[in-house]
């Protein structure tokens, strides 16, 4: 693969990154990390992908009227080294609120992907929050997503 391959892969690694996310396919999504990949925030810390699904579980409100989010992905640097890659972008998630749609946060990601068997996953994959306003997350302790 070139360069530019390279880079249009984890480029779309990100994209899918948000399309399942927001979907709510979790175990897809949790697919895209590596056996031992880590996935970091303000809300918590998970490693390998059961994990990671059952902590994105416990956060993340099903997709409906209400609790409908979209993850949004920009200013994408990748920097190459071979089989791995650094990887830094800003992101925005707009949710939906009684007053319609609200951004709910702002921030970065600080990403370490690798290629395994000629596909790119998060290795590790670091969210730090800027702007931050209601998340429209599931309260820690509280509900399950699917009560």
């Amino acid at each position: 693969m070139s360069a530019a391959d390279d880079k249009d892969s984890i480029r779309e690694l990100l994209a899918r990154y948000c399309f399942l996310l927001d979907d709510y396919r979790l175990s897809e999504f949790a697919a895209l990390f590596a056996a031992d990949g880590t996935w970091s925030s303000r809300n918590g810390t998970a490693t390998g992908p059961r994990a990671i699904e059952q902590l994105l579980t416990s956060l993340v409100p099903v997709p409906g009227p209400g609790t409908r989010r979209r993850h949004l992905t920009t200013n994408i640097l990748i920097d190459l080294r071979g089989d791995t890659a650094t990887v830094r972008s800003y992101f925005m998630v707009v949710r939906d609120s009684a007053n319609g749609p609200a951004i709910a946060v702002a921030g970065r990601y600080e990403d370490e992907v690798v290629r395994v068997d000629g596909q790119w996953f998060f290795q590790s994959r670091r969210l730090s929050h800027d702007i931050a306003g209601e998340s429209g997350l599931l309260p820690a302790g509280g509900p399950s997503p699917t009560s």
